[in-house]
Formats: structure tokens, sequence, C-alpha cells
């Protein structure tokens, strides 16, 4: 048996309250009397009410203010405003609050029960169609998420699969699922004919797509293609593509590629009457979209892994080794060039940090000066005579390159060069003496006129050249073979005095301004005083030749930290950016050097080798027309490490 629906009845305490009560239990409703806001509160929670009948006041308040509050909460319950007199002010504004109906004295049983009859009849109307209105509503959607679950699905097949077949394919077949069509067809515009071809289908008979071929001209798919908007077909009768290929209702929307339309995609129903919509065509525009995308992907699959077996084959057979390194100086790529280096065969090294893969001092090395000097180049030396000159690159964004190339043949070549010259040197010194000699003693058998005295002096002043550039060559030879080991403790900036005061004739003659800007207390450094001599002479030397009249050379000592550092700047022509690479070759010089100043281009040579072998560097900084500055880096001399008998180590000469 069903339970009768409760009527609940808020009214304060009135002699009316027994006749509702009598009238509508009488009808089967069962009721229940609250007489304060608590009560009545109580009661909506824990019962569900079919209706509710309120007095115009209750509990002191305005009723429709309350049963307006109560509408609110509880939108679908139906309400009965009891009014105490026939008021049409208080009947407006209980209706426009949404109260079902009023009731008001005299009251009569028939005319309550009926009111509460046709309030809960309208209560159920318009459950009903809440529930209509909802179940389709959610129809609707669960139709959306379904239409959007395929594109969903469509759009990680897209995203995890670079091939094109599967992904055009899956984009028709979704197509048609969504619009319930019978046919789907991916036309593509081929650009040699100019005909519209199947790239995909679904539904269409083999062989019918295989062979499909249709004109741009005349044509739907054809004017999707040329004007870019979508057509939409809903036909009573059949409508004609091509011979064997009439269609009741069909779309066509275009496929864009970066503003240019490539092709068509399209559904069709043959024999079912089923019209498209707009919805229809806005969702196969979304699957366009997706299979453009497709296309594009694999286009650029295409191109990039063209481009990526071109470089892995260039990598591969490139004759020099290659290690590509990341940011973090981790291995990304070596090729087999650098693993016969090496001798690491198959190994994987691959996210390996190099130094941990590969423990050579010398490629330690490297990577230390590649960070403090771009693009210097290194030698790396293994036990079996090889020499390979290496080069660190930084490469932004990635990392750096290491390239080494094979120079052994060269380091032999200039071994034997050297060995060359060294003798050949060696062997002038006493040709050269006897000549110089026998030039002294003409005069002492017979008196010579002035031509001839011209001639003796022009021939001892090219003998007295050829001597210098001999002795020049002895002395780098000396230095590169490391025959040079003398050692002391010596003060540079007593040496550079000795040095000023031999050049001061020099100076003087050109009139030049020199600035001497020598630090106080600087350390002392353990070397060789001749060889240090020899370095300041030829560079301060430099200096003054190549500097115009009435220029200025300055001279600069100073150190920081462990280091001595040494500055000699003039306001000569400058060094063209090209030379500077070179400057410190054996018998190079720059190009830009005036005519009339002597050199063999041995000077900066050997320099340099005296720099090397006191374990310093040398650079140059210059600019045309702006003067050049040469500078150099020596370690000072720990005064802290003393002998046991409390002598500073190097105070004395050592061979």
């Amino acid at each position: 048996m069903a339970k009768p629906e409760l009527i609940l009845l808020a009214i304060d305490e009135s002699p009316v309250i027994p006749l509702l009560d009598r009238a509508l239990r009488a009808v089967s409703y069962s009721t229940a009397i609250v007489h304060n806001r608590l009560t009545l509160d109580k009661a909506l929670r824990e019962t569900s009410p079919a209706l509710v009948i309120m007095s115009e006041y209750f509990e002191g308040e305005s009723g429709t203010q309350l049963i307006e509050g109560l509408l609110e909460r509880f939108p679908t319950l139906p309400v009965l405003l009891f009014a105490e007199r026939n008021d049409l002010a208080v009947v407006k504004e209980a209706l426009r609050i949404g109260v079902s109906d009023c009731i008001y004295p005299p009251l009569q049983s028939e005319e309550i029960v009926k009111s509460v009859r046709n309030s809960l009849r309208r209560a159920q109307t318009l459950g009903d169609w809440l529930r209509r209105e909802v179940k389709r509503t959610t129809a609707s959607l669960e139709q959306r998420v379904d239409e959007l679950e395929t594109l969903v699905k469509l759009g990680r097949v897209i995203t995890g699969t670079l091939d094109l077949d599967t992904v055009l394919t899956n984009v028709v077949a979704a197509a048609v699922e969504l619009t319930g069509a019978e046919e789907g067809s991916l036309l593509m515009l081929d650009e040699a004919s100019g005909e519209l071809y199947m790239r995909a289908d679904h539904n269409f008979q083999e062989g019918f797509a295989r062979s499909f071929r249709l004109p741009v001209q005349d044509t739907l798919a054809g004017q999707v293609i040329q004007n870019g908007k979508p057509v939409i077909l809903n036909e009573t009768a059949l409508y004609k593509i091509k011979t064997a290929y009439l269609v009741r209702a069909l779309i066509y929307v275009p496929l864009r590629l970066q503003e240019r339309v490539i092709g068509v995609l399209g559904v069709d129903n043959r024999q079912a009457r089923r019209p498209f919509s707009d919805r229809h065509a806005l969702q196969m525009s979304v699957l366009a979209d997706y299979a453009a995308i497709a296309i594009e992907n694999a286009r650029l699959y295409k191109v990039s892994e063209t481009e990526r077996i071109k470089f892995q084959a260039t990598f591969t057979n490139i004759g020099d080794g290659v290690i590509i390194l990341d940011e973090e100086r981790r291995v990304l790529l070596i090729n087999p060039a650098m693993r016969m280096v090496f001798g690491l065969n198959a190994a994987v090294l691959d996210g390996q940090d190099i130094l941990a893969a590969i423990p050579h001092p010398d490629l330690r090395a490297l990577l230390t000066r590649s960070a403090e000097n771009v693009l210097e180049y290194h030698e790396v030396s293994f036990e079996d005579g090889r020499v390979y000159n290496a080069l660190c690159t930084p490469i932004p964004g990635v990392g750096a390159a290491i390239t080494m190339q094979d120079i052994t043949y060269l380091k032999e070549l200039d071994r034997l060069k050297n060995d060359f010259v060294h003798t050949v040197s060696h062997d002038l010194r006493s040709p050269l003496t006897a000549v110089l000699g026998y030039t002294e003693l003409l005069e002492r058998v017979g008196r010579l006129n002035d031509q001839q005295l011209e001639f003796v002096r022009r021939i001892q002043a090219s003998v007295q050249n050829i001597t210098t550039l001999v002795n020049d060559l002895l002395d780098l030879g000396r230095i590169e073979a490391g025959f040079d080991m003398r050692r002391e403790v010596v003060q540079l900036d007593g040496i550079l005095q000795y040095t000023l005061d031999c050049l001061q004739v020099q100076i003087g003659e050109r009139n030049l301004h020199l600035h001497v800007n020598t630090a106080p207390a600087l350390p002392p450094l353990r070397g060789n005083p001749i060889r240090l001599r020899q370095m300041l002479d030829n560079l301060i030397g430099n200096a003054i030749k190549y500097t115009p009249p009435g220029g200025e050379v300055s001279i600069a000592m100073r150190t920081e930290g462990d280091q001595i550092i040494v500055q000699v700047a003039d306001s000569g022509p400058g060094i063209p950016p090209a030379d500077q690479p070179r400057i410190f070759d054996k018998f190079y010089r720059g190009s830009n050097a005036p005519p009339d100043v002597p050199g063999s281009g041995l000077g900066l040579a050997i320099v340099k080798s005296i720099v090397d072998n006191h374990q310093g560097r040398i650079w140059v900084e210059s600019a045309l027309n702006k003067g050049t500055t040469f500078i150099i880096v020596l370690p000072a001399y720990d005064s802290s490490h003393v002998s046991a008998q409390g002598a500073p180590y190097g105070t004395q000469s050592e061979p």
C-alpha cells in the first residue's frame, strides 16, 4: 500500500488548523503541523512534504518573505498561502514569488482539497517536464561527450604514430562515426594532373577507391578546393558526383595546410535519407584540421629523417675525430674516427662524463683551457708517438664539440726541418767567422780606396746580419729542444732596467715618449736571466722599431695573485686581425710591416719559446692604426719554499 502524501501546515495557533487537518486527512493525506521556524526547518530536512501551507504571518514574520526563501531552497515544492482575507495585493505578491495558490476565509473542505490537488497536479506536470528535459539534455551531453572522446582518441593516434596511412584512415572513419554517414573519403589534390584522388576511404569498394579520380572544375569537391569553404548537400533526389557515384546527402570540408587547400574530407549517404547539419560540418572541419596536421607531421618527419640520415652518414665518415658534448660535458655523439683515436672500440659512451669515459690528461687540459680561452688549439699526445691537434668549440644551446686531427706526420716534418735548420745554422758559423775575419785583414795587406772600404763595410754588415740570424736560430733550437735549463731566482724589474739602459740610445734617436709603471715590491720569479733579458730585449726592441718618431712606448709590470703580468704597448701601425694568429710563427712578419724596418721574423718566435719554457703565457691585443700590446703572464716564485738549511731553492744558478 502506497504511503500517503505529507502536507506540512506552517501556521500560527489558529482555529483554522483543525479544519485544514480534518479536510486533508479525510481524502487520505497525512499532515504535520509546525508553529515556529526551528520546527519548520527540521521538518523540511527530515521529511519530504508533498506540499506546504503557510499562513500570511508566521511567528511574527511575513509569510510571503518566508515562502520566497523557501522556494529558493526547494524550487519545485508547491506552496499554498493561507491569507487572513481576500486581499488582491497580497494575492498578486504571492503569485509573483511563485506560490501555487491562495486560500482565505471562509474556508470549505471541498475548496481546500481542490486547491491542494490542483497544486500537486501542476507540480507533478512540472516535474515530469523537468525530468524529460534533463533526460534529453543528458542524452545530448552524452552524445557530445562521445564525440569529444572520438576526437581525443583521434588526437592521440595522430600524436602517437607517424604512419600517415593509419592516421588518415582513422580520420575518415571518425568522420563517418560522428556524422552517422554511410561512407567517407579523403581526397587529395594531385599537383601534376590537377585532379583529386582518393587518399583514404571508409566503406568504399577497394577497386572504386583505387581508381577514383575527380576533376577540380565543375565538381563540388573542386569547389571546396577553389574557395576553401565547406559544402553541405541534402537532396530529396539522388545527386551525381560522378558515374556510379550518386548520393542523397553529402558534406565536403577543406584540408588547409599553411593557408593553402590541399584536399577535401567528405562523408555521404547513398541510401539513407538522413540529412547533415552545420554541426556535422563543424565536427568534420576539426577532423580535417587533424588530417592536415598529420600530413604536415609526416612531411616534417620525412625531411627530418632524410637530414638525420645525411648527418649520420657525414658524422660517421668524417676522417677527423669528433665528440659532441652537452652543457654538463656528457657525451652525446662520438664518431668512429674518435673511437679509433682512443681505442674505445664499441664501448657505450652516450650520457657519460667525457673525463670519466676518456681519462686522458691532455684531454682534461684541453677542456680546462677551452673554458678560459675559446677556440684555443691544444695537442693531445700518445705513448706510441701519435700527436693530434685538438679543438674544443662551444655550441650554444647544445654544449661543445671536440675535434681532433692527426698531425703526427706534421710534427715529424717540423722536427726534421728544425734539425736541418739547426745543422745548417751551426755549419754556417765557421765560414761566416772566416769571411768576417778576412774582411778585417784586407786593410793590413794594402791600402784600400774609399769605394773598396765601402764594399768591405757592406760585406761586414751583411755577415753580421747573417750571423745574428744564425745565432737566433741556434738559440731557438736550444730553447725548443729543452737544453736551456739554467734557473735562478731573479727580479724581473731589475732585468727590465738593464734592458732600458741598453736601448736608451735608440729611444732618444727616435724621440719616443717612454712610460714605465712597475709595481712596488714586485715578487721574484725563477728563470734564466739571460733568456728573460732576451725576451724583454726583443719585445721592447720591436715596440721601438715599429713606433713612429715622436710616438709612445709603455711598459707595465704588476702582480695578480701568484702571477707576474708584463705589458709592452706601442703606438705603432698595429697588426692586422688576419695576421695575429700567426704572429708568433717562425719567419713570419705582419703584412703591414714597413719595408724600411729590418727583421727576420724570429724575434717573437723566440719570445714565445722563452715564455713557454718558463711555464707562462703570451698573447697580443692589437688594432690597426691604434698600436699593439703584448701581454705576458709568468708564475711568481714562492719564497716560502726553503731548503733544509733555510736557503731558498734556486738562489744559485743551475746548469
